[in-house]
């Protein structure tokens, strides 16, 4: 594989973009793009295109944003000086902290100051764009005041993550750009050692394997917790526990709905949603709690966070339940954890790293990453996990002449031509075409089964935050303070749930008093007990919010690893 297009050859370009064209286009092709789903005759005459359509924006000076991860670097240091130079569009691609692209975000919402051109936001905020309206509707966009500058070959159904970024009015709100999940991760080496596998089937009757369930989950990370190898104990579960802004998204990740709260429905459990919103018919949110029908603190849900309690205090290292999320990621490559229910796929271009204690000699990892088990309230036709996808976002208070000029680099950028080149950088699948490309066949065994996933069936079960949360950044910044006093033992988690959907629905019934988000904005529903929802739910043919279970451990499930790959080629 070429080396990224060094700062010499990137300074080259820029020096040239007052001569911006396809020569300029040719001499990026040459020094950076060595694989792609397009031929070099495609790719130039997607080039050519980008030449064409950008040229009444030539000289322009443009701002974008993005958080700082490995995928928006590569875009920021490689791809806007070769757009630059391509184009003769300035583009200055900032990198920030996720929390500060959210607040700009919110900053230009709330004061209509065009701060930046184009955001890559979550699409978690989908609800928020499409009740605010201040996003641009992009399938308006591409077919009225944009069409001059969509480009022709930018093939909307090859986008893995379009269904995120799709409202309940059926339009695109925003463009994908880098997706990547939260799977399981384990020590495929110790998984297979015919020792582990002997006592482990002598002490709990079933076979070491992948967990399908939560149940066989807790039996694995009490089996090696404490357990010997290479000489030194090991851990059966890594988590992490500072009451931080961090803590939040652990659990907003759709940790709930793994432990099987809210409804069926894929990408989002509907008409109760992964954080527990209910929705009526018309898509408004009409409570959080249990007595408006909502799940935040039904049964489920104060299993899922009991879980995760139980299993940072018993089976993690002492330090994690004073780790951040950046503070516990690199634990695992360690070698000292055996399994981790709650793993980022972002996390796997550094798992990789040769001369980590979990490669192998020859390039190969010693782990591996497959579907998230469930809990024992989760049921077929259910969401199983998250899936981030940080998308391309454009306000209506952007200047329509800047907003084009956004949108080329944001097509660019996220172009076949491109895209293949970046995925093997950041790994942050967007595109199917790129999933499929022979490189990835080819490099699958190095990535610990990352390929294996996005090419399965069980991808469609991991999806981001849906559209019943109405205003992401207010709600989302309640989780991690109601869960941190959880995590604390400040709270039980019946308390921290309840207490956390209380301050939901405060947020909910503030937005229905103003009226901002009209007729799509929330509308609380009347209050009942738990059984009068439940059997309402039952008679609407829906599944939430569950009665509390009598057994919630039901029979430990494992399936072996490489069967489960060969069942998803199959």
């Amino acid at each position: 594989m070429k080396l990224h297009l060094t700062t010499a050859m990137a300074l080259a370009l820029m020096a040239t973009a007052t001569q911006a064209g396809i020569e300029e286009a040719k001499a990026f092709l040459d020094a950076e793009i060595d694989n792609s789903v397009l031929t070099r005759e495609q790719q130039e005459a997607e080039m050519q295109w980008f030449v064409d359509a950008a040229a009444p924006f030539a000289g322009m000076e443009i701002n974008v944003v993005s958080e700082t991860i490995t995928t928006h670097e590569y875009e920021s240091k490689v791809l806007a000086p070769a757009f630059t130079a391509i184009t003769g569009i300035k583009i200055t691609h900032d990198l920030i902290g996720e929390g500060d692209v959210v607040e700009k975000l919110q900053t230009q919402m709330q004061s209509g100051e065009n701060i930046y051109d184009a955001y890559v936001n979550d699409s978690d905020l989908i609800g928020t764009h499409w009740r605010y309206q201040q996003a641009r509707n992009l399938t308006d966009w591409m077919a009225n005041a944009g069409a001059d500058v969509t480009n022709p070959g930018l093939d909307l159904d090859d986008f893995i993550g379009k269904s995120f970024t799709t409202a309940p009015d059926g339009s695109l709100y925003q463009l994908p750009d880098q997706q990547f999940a939260n799977l399981y991760w384990f020590r495929y080496d110790w998984f297979n050692d015919e020792q582990n596998k002997a006592d482990f089937k002598a002490k709990y009757g079933y076979d070491l394997g992948v967990p399908v369930n939560w149940s066989a989950y807790d039996d694995i990370a009490e089996f090696f917790t404490g357990r010997e190898i290479d000489g030194k104990p090991v851990y059966g579960h890594m988590d992490y526990g500072k009451k931080d802004p961090s803590l939040g998204w652990r659990f907003t990740d759709a940790w709930l709905s793994m432990a099987g709260n809210g409804d069926k429905g894929i990408p989002n459990g509907v008409p109760v949603d992964e954080w527990g919103i209910r929705v009526d018919e018309n898509s408004r949110p009409v409570g959080s709690c249990v007595a408006r029908g909502g799940d935040t603190n039904g049964p489920a849900s104060v299993y899922a966070i009991q879980k995760y309690l139980d299993w940072i205090n018993k089976y993690a290292p002492p330090a994690a339940q004073g780790m951040t999320f950046s503070e516990s990621g690199p634990v695992p490559a360690q070698g000292e954890v055996a399994q981790q229910m709650f793993w980022y796929t972002t996390f796997t271009a550094d798992m990789v790293k040769p001369g980590t204690p979990v490669m192998n000699e020859d390039g190969t990892p010693k782990w591996r990453m497959a579907p998230s088990p469930h809990g024992a309230y989760w049921q077929d036709g259910m969401k199983l996990g998250y899936q981030d996808a940080g998308s391309w976002t454009i306000l209506k208070s952007t200047p329509d002449d800047r907003a084009k000029a956004a949108w080329l680099y944001a097509q660019f950028v996220t172009s076949k031509t491109v895209d293949t080149k970046k995925a093997h950088v950041g790994l942050t699948f967007i595109r199917e075409s790129t999933i499929q490309h022979e490189s990835f066949t080819e490099r699958a065994p190095e990535l610990g089964g990352l390929v294996e996933f996005y090419r399965s069936p069980a991808r469609l079960n991991w999806s981001p935050t849906g559209t019943n949360v109405p205003d992401y950044p207010k709600l989302a910044q309640l989780w991690w303070q109601a869960i941190g006093d959880a995590s604390s033992g400040a709270k039980s988690a019946q308390e921290a749930m309840d207490s956390l959907c209380a301050e939901q629905e405060q947020v909910l019934e503030r937005l229905e008093r103003a009226g901002i988000q009209g007729d799509i904005g929330p509308k609380m529903a009347e209050e009942h007990d738990l059984e009068w929802w439940n059997n309402f739910a039952k008679e609407n043919g829906t599944v939430a919010p569950q009665l509390k279970l009598e057994n919630e451990k039901p029979q430990p499930e494992t399936v072996s690893y490489d069967e489960l790959v060969k069942s998803w080629q199959q």
